[in-house]
């Protein structure tokens, strides 16, 4: 018999010329090149983000904040304080430089203003920083310790401090244009057992026996 004049190609041929087919449509598939190193292989890139509960990589910045930079009378920065929201309160961070070690009083005050040789509004001698005003009180609020009244700040013995705390007495919103005070002294936080006087008297409950104001910073 006569062959035939189609011939039907080997198996041997077409397996190979298959494989190569389906390498070149992978390859162009992922948008990828192949690499020219042996035993290796092209990363493989997704647009899909990270599974629920692990980082991805990027910080996730606060939904809210605000912050403000501290300086001295003489109008030099001793350092900044960060107030950001987080969840139900508000997370407070003080770094701060340049100052006599020991603990300080750190109140937000009610006016946004820090004018060294300044006045009170309420009137009276001049002095570092008055026209602050007196502490912050959220609302209606009248207590002590004060909404404003947090937590004291210590400074080492070189003159440095860092501070983080959280308090749900005021939210973000509310000392936005107020000052963050830095005072010479240690706050008592009108805190006077009745075994040294029947009762604490108008200056501890304004300021808690803090003294001068030394630092200043328009919370903004």
């Amino acid at each position: 018999m006569a062959p035939s004049p189609t011939r039907r190609p080997s198996w041997r041929i077409v397996a190979p010329v298959l494989a190569v087919a389906a390498l070149g449509l992978a390859a162009c598939s992922n948008g990828q090149s192949s690499s020219d190193v042996k035993g290796t292989t092209p990363p493989v890139f997704t647009s899909s983000g990270a599974p629920a509960g692990q980082e991805s990589g990027l910080a996730n910045p606060p939904s809210d904040s605000v912050s403000a930079t501290l300086k001295d009378s003489n109008g030099q920065p001793v350092g900044t304080a960060t107030f950001a929201k987080s969840g139900n309160f508000v997370q407070v961070t003080v770094d701060a430089h340049g100052l006599k070690p020991g603990f300080h009083g750190l109140h937000i005050h009610s006016v946004g203003k820090c004018e060294a040789n300044s006045v009170a509004p309420a009137g009276g001698a001049p002095g570092d920083f008055l026209s602050a005003g007196g502490h912050f009180e959220a609302g209606d609020m009248s207590m002590h310790p004060q909404s404003g009244d947090l937590t004291s700040l210590e400074v080492r013995s070189d003159g440095t401090a860092k501070l983080v705390t959280t308090t749900d007495a005021f939210t973000v919103d509310q000392i936005k244009d107020k000052s963050l005070i830095i005072h010479a002294g240690a706050d008592n936080f009108g805190n006077i057992p009745t075994r040294y006087a029947p009762a604490p008297d108008a200056e501890t409950l304004a300021t808690g026996d803090a003294g001068a104001r030394v630092a200043c910073g328009v919370i903004s």
